[in-house]
């Protein structure tokens, strides 16, 4: 027999009253959880010392895998019971009617100016990704970055210094209807005009077991930059930010062997006329966790088929990636040095031909050999 409470029950009582555990992965648990939650990965409270005297409530992602959970804690002694629908029902009724917009709006002017809203137009500039005249497809994923990137664009656009346009695009590659359900109260909470449109592509790549994650990455950016086209774009601008370049750095290095870094802009190779931009580029992680926090906002995580059905309550599952790696590997490294992030970026600012081995442009591989007899020696 499964024991259920819902979300409303819960709310009903003291929080002194009961205890709550979030029993999925702890990267998801830091991506957003329910407030007073306390993370226990997988089947760890099992083995925890619980209050006896206390209800406990137990939540996975949707709140399947949790009954079984609470099931077992029954029969250890314990007053349990699994949050019913789990985080992603608590989700959708907090986001019920809500209407954010302008304490949204007020903190990127305000509390976030420097940290946030002067990176976000130092990129632009510095790099030139908005010119008169673009009409720009923000690709807007349902996550934080991507959500936080829209408003910025609206922001940009009440400056109104050049003309220019924006379309909110939100491609579903097959989220299931709680996260369809997310991301569009998000996007109507914070005044977000989006265009919705339809794939497959979860579908494609779920029985795909060698890099799945990069394949569904491809497709999907192939899917928008077609609609994006049949929009009259010449632009998408997706939200990759600072953390996510000196990640790829490393991870090129690490595991493939090759110094590169993702580029702020790209030409499309396969969309003659389009252009990627990143105008999070220098924007970091913690400070869009914090204007995230500072609101109280939740967002859907990657809400793939590899995470939307309870799988990250599994610590082995394969979502966990190379990039996770990487990145628990430079928080380790910048307690030894704090400055090792901008070291990181900025590597590939500075590199000095003369003293690497090879390297590769669009005429080929150039080794050092190829004039080193017609250089005097030292």
């Amino acid at each position: 027999m499964s024991y259920e409470i819902t979300a409303e029950q819960l709310g009903a009582m003291a929080p002194k009253e009961y205890i709550l555990i979030d029993m999925r992965d702890s990267s998801a648990f830091e991506y957003g959880h329910i407030d007073g939650a306390v993370s226990m990965p997988g089947e760890t409270c099992l083995d925890a010392e619980l209050p006896s005297d206390k209800l406990v409530a137990v939540y996975c992602r949707s709140g399947i895998i949790s009954r079984e959970l609470a099931d077992k804690l029954r029969d250890k002694g314990y007053d349990a019971y699994s949050l019913e629908g789990g985080y992603a029902d608590w989700l959708r009724i907090r986001l019920e009617g809500l209407q954010i917009t302008k304490d949204v709006e007020h903190s990127i002017q305000k509390k976030f100016k420097k940290s946030i809203w002067c990176r976000f137009t130092k990129a632009i500039n510095e790099y030139q990704l908005v010119q008169p005249g673009d009409r720009i497809a923000v690709c807007i994923s349902g996550g934080k970055d991507s959500m936080l990137m829209a408003k910025l664009f609206q922001e940009l656009k009440r400056h109104d210094k050049f003309p220019f346009e924006v379309k909110f695009l939100v491609m579903d590659p097959g989220y299931s209807p709680e996260n369809r359900r997310v991301i569009e109260k998000n996007a109507e909470s914070m005044s977000i005009p989006v265009t919705i449109f339809e794939s497959d592509i979860f579908d494609s790549v779920y029985n795909i077991e060698k890099n799945p994650c990069y394949i569904c990455a491809r497709m999907r950016r192939g899917y928008l930059y077609s609609h994006a086209q049949a929009l009259g774009c010449n632009k998408i601008a997706l939200g990759h930010h600072f953390d996510d370049v000196i990640e790829t750095i490393l991870m090129g290095m690490l595991y493939g062997g090759q110094v590169q870094t993702m580029m702020p802009k790209l030409h499309s190779t396969n969309f003659p006329g389009m252009e990627l931009i990143r105008p999070m580029y220098l924007i970091r992680e913690d400070d869009i966790k914090h204007w995230r926090d500072y609101n109280g906002l939740h967002f859907i995580q990657c809400a793939c088929k590899f995470t939307d059905t309870c799988t990250t309550c599994d610590p082995d599952s394969r979502s966990v990636s190379k990039r996770l790696e990487i990145k628990n590997l430079i928080a380790q490294m910048k307690k030894i040095n704090p400055q090792v992030e901008k070291n990181i970026f900025r590597s590939v600012e500075n590199v000095n031909l003369s003293t690497v081995i090879a390297f590769k442009d669009k005429t080929g591989v150039h080794n050092f050999l190829d004039d080193y007899d017609a250089e005097d020696s030292e």
